[in-house]
């Protein structure tokens, strides 16, 4: 009898009857199980391949996974490095923004302000999130909420055949929380460093005695300030969920995400430019922000979803989901052109900032469409598992859109040069800066000197009017099919998976032009159980992106308006070789060693052209090899611990320029480790009520993206929290102090005008309400 067609779990309270649920759907099956154990020991998560029901686990393990193959297949016997944050380590830890959620895998670093990260040495190229398996889009600058999400995957090296166009180093997808069978009501508040101040609610349960029918609710509200300069982080969240079961052959989930934030634009901290040869990262302090107080980033984006799974039969099951997107930005910035003033004769000033203003407004529009056939049967002592599907993709960029910009020098005519050439210096307005003669910018250059007084906000003479963004449709179409064949200790995942795809810009314009192009994608993936507690596995995948789907989040990129299309030119491609070891370690936790190797080829950055922004090159090809360690689980009942190294080798295989060649990638340790662990003294009478929890966060040394001529040095930051159940309450509150020590560190870097700090000693004192 195979795992997925009836070794499953029990859920009582559909008319009074019992069921059976599995990865494919609901069989019905009699037992004497009562439904009071089963809503305590939580309704399993093989129920279905769309999640419609949540789960009340309590651990930090999540044993399944359904976006990987879309079969709910364990995570042990996955044929590729899974890693899990479940919504128990995200309270303990009071991770409210991505970012935070992330530094505790392994192999993943934040490199900037941004929602940006590298996974496996290789930076994201894709905006956007995943949620639920399917991609929104939006512009990647200001972190999401997370007090609606049940956990967080992080799937290794290029997930392409499941999930489109995706990363090469790995995919960050977020599930959010589904409604439960029993009630349950929770409200927190919070409170701490940089005046920040947070509200959220979890409220959940069944609308009518049959249980068929179940909702969910979570919102969140915050405000707040940071350690840096003019910056803050104000957001709204608001995540109705309810699901519909009406039989044991079929469920349906529909749910909707509103955000809206209200933020800055933090490109960063700028420091002196090398002075004999010799870089300060002290040079300023780390609070040091160019943006002007009167900056702003204003994002709304509302997304619908629903989900269907239904059985019509044992062996076959159907599954689709849709996703509907609105996302708007209105931005006012003042910012770095990421270069120093020059003087007269062209010699750049390092104490003396370039500035450019800047203003944008954009209106997207998403859709998504993901369904499929799962069909399980035996021949002889082979059980398969085949799955078909289709999915797509449709972006558009819609009309409305418009940037205006204010960047460049002043020319006596009362004209704007974008840039400066020392051979017509005469036709240059001037000014002085500590008695040196330099040629005027647009917008007021920033004194990086201490105690110099800068005019920050619109301080420009001419505000270059640009055409209007141009409108853009993207559109990916993808069929797929997937097969796992188990025999005897052994699983082999192989999968197909053609996609193409079509970027039509200017769309519904006179100069309308499109661009297509098509890729067949595979897989294999074998496995094999050594032990009941011991799988090594091996596999070899294939992945693609559309330059379309890269530019916009790349720095080297950042010129770039989107007036051609970018899938001109060559598409990246990626492979991923992968040896590894999954087991459980006296039964309690779950331990993954792997060796890896990734590829990729056809980079794209920027020609340096200021007549062509949009001539882009192609780089050439990078690598990464490394070695992951990972655990999670528990020590003790009382004891959880989840923790990783990571050791990465990126190098640059080929590029534009020869000197880069085997040189390390930009922004990666070599070394990294992460560790957080909670113990409860429940087994003292005197300190029952009371928890504590520790972490540590080390990350090598690293270069930045566009200079080598200083590195960012490693860095170790300690972690603590306290947490206390108020006797004869239904109150929980928890104290949590980062970066005990104040170290002063830095997460990534682009350039000296552009560092990324880590934030000083900080706290957040939180308290829970359940009824």
């Amino acid at each position: 009898m195979s795992f997925n067609s009836y070794q499953a779990g029990i859920i009582h309270g559909i008319s009074g009857k019992t069921f059976h649920l599995t990865g494919l759907g609901f069989i019905l099956f009699s037992t004497a199980i009562s439904a009071q154990k089963v809503e305590k020991d939580s309704i399993p998560a093989t129920i279905q391949t769309v999640e419609i029901i949540g789960r009340k686990s309590k651990g930090y393990i999540s044993d399944y996974s359904f976006a990987a193959t879309k079969i709910a297949m364990k995570n042990k016997d996955l044929p590729l490095t899974l890693n899990t944050v479940t919504k128990e380590l995200i309270n303990d830890r009071h991770a409210f923004r991505l970012g935070d959620v992330l530094k505790n895998v392994a192999g993943v670093s934040n490199v900037s302000f941004y929602n940006q990260y590298s996974i496996r040495g290789i930076s994201q190229n894709e905006e956007g999130q995943i949620i639920n398996g399917m991609r929104t889009r939006q512009y990647y600058f200001l972190q999401p909420m997370t007090s609606h999400i049940e956990r967080v995957e992080v799937f290794k090296g290029p997930a392409s055949i499941t999930m489109s166009s995706v990363d090469p180093g790995g995919t960050i997808n977020m599930v959010t929380k589904k409604p439960l069978l029993t009630p349950h009501y929770e409200v927190s508040l919070s409170g701490g460093s940089f005046d920040t101040y947070r509200l959220s609610a979890d409220i959940t349960g069944p609308l009518n005695k049959s249980k068929t029918l179940l909702y969910r609710f979570n919102g969140a509200h915050q405000y707040a300030k940071s350690f840096r300069d003019h910056v803050k982080n104000n957001g709204i969240l608001i995540a109705p969920s309810i699901s519909f079961i009406p039989n044991a052959k079929t469920s349906v989930n529909v749910e909707m995400i509103y955000n809206e934030m209200n933020g800055n634009l933090d490109r960063g901290q700028p420091i002196f430019g090398a002075v004999a040869g010799k870089t300060d990262l002290n040079s300023t302090p780390i609070s040091l922000n160019l943006g002007a107080p009167g900056d702003y980033f204003k994002t709304k984006d509302l997304t619908l979803m629903g989900s269907l799974a239904h059985h019509f039969n044992k062996n076959i099951s159907f599954n689709a989901s849709y996703m509907k997107q609105f996302w708007d930005e209105d931005i006012h910035e003042t910012r770095t052109t990421n270069s120093f003033v020059p003087d007269i004769n062209n010699q750049q000033i390092s104490s003396l900032a370039m500035m450019q203003y800047m203003e944008r407004i954009q209106h997207w529009s998403i859709d998504n469409i993901n369904a499929y056939f799962n069909f399980t049967y035996r021949t002889g002592a082979v059980e398969h598992q085949t799955l078909v599907g289709y999915d797509s993709h449709i972006w558009e960029k819609k009309s409305g859109g418009k940037q205006d910009a204010a960047r460049g020098f002043m020319m006596k005519d009362g004209t704007v040069s974008s840039s400066y050439n020392p051979a017509n210096a005469a036709l240059y307005q001037t000014m002085m800066y500590n008695g040196i003669t330099l040629p005027k910018p647009n917008v007021n250059p920033f004194d990086l000197t201490s105690g110099a007084v800068n005019h920050q906000g619109n301080s420009y003479t001419i505000l270059n009017i640009i055409n209007p963004l141009p409108t853009a449709l993207t559109t990916t179409h993808a069929a797929y099919v997937q097969h796992l064949l188990t025999w005897k200790k052994f699983k082999l995942l192989t999968g197909l998976r053609q996609e193409w795809f079509q970027d039509i810009t200017h769309y519904k314009k006179a100069e309308e032009n499109s661009f297509r192009n098509q890729k067949m994608l595979y897989r294999v993936g074998l496995t094999y159980s050594v032990t009941e507690n011991i799988n090594i596995y091996g596999t070899y995948l294939t992945g693609y992106q559309p330059q379309s789907n890269t530019i916009s989040l790349m720095p080297q990129t950042a010129g770039f308006t989107g007036a051609i299309s970018a899938s001109l030119y060559k598409p990246l491609l990626s492979d991923l070789k992968e040896l590894g070891v999954k087991t459980r370690l006296f039964k309690k936790i779950d331990a993954s060693f792997s060796f890896y190797e990734i590829n990729q080829k056809n980079i794209l950055v920027n020609a340096n052209n200021p007549a062509e922004p949009d001539q882009l090159i192609h780089r050439g090809a990078d690598r990464s090899r490394g070695f992951e360690a990972e655990l999670a689980g528990y020590v003790l009942p009382q004891w959880h611990i989840y923790a990783g190294y990571s050791y990465i080798d990126a190098k640059v295989l080929d590029d534009s320029n020869p000197a880069l060649i085997g040189l390390a990638k930009e922004n990666t340790s070599k070394n990294s480790v992460t560790i957080w662990t909670r113990y409860n003294f429940t087994h003292i009478q005197a300190l029952k009520d009371f928890g504590i929890g520790a972490g540590m966060l080390y990350q090598s040394k690293k270069i930045p993206w566009f200079t080598r001529s200083f590195e960012l040095p490693a860095y170790a930051t300690l972690d603590a929290a306290i947490y206390y159940s108020v006797p004869q309450t239904k109150l929980q509150l928890a104290l949590n102090v980062n970066n005990i020590s104040n170290t002063t560190y830095w997460i990534g870097a682009q350039n000296y005008l552009r560092l990324f700090p880590g934030a000083p000693r900080n706290y957040l004192f939180t308290a829970t309400y359940k009824f």
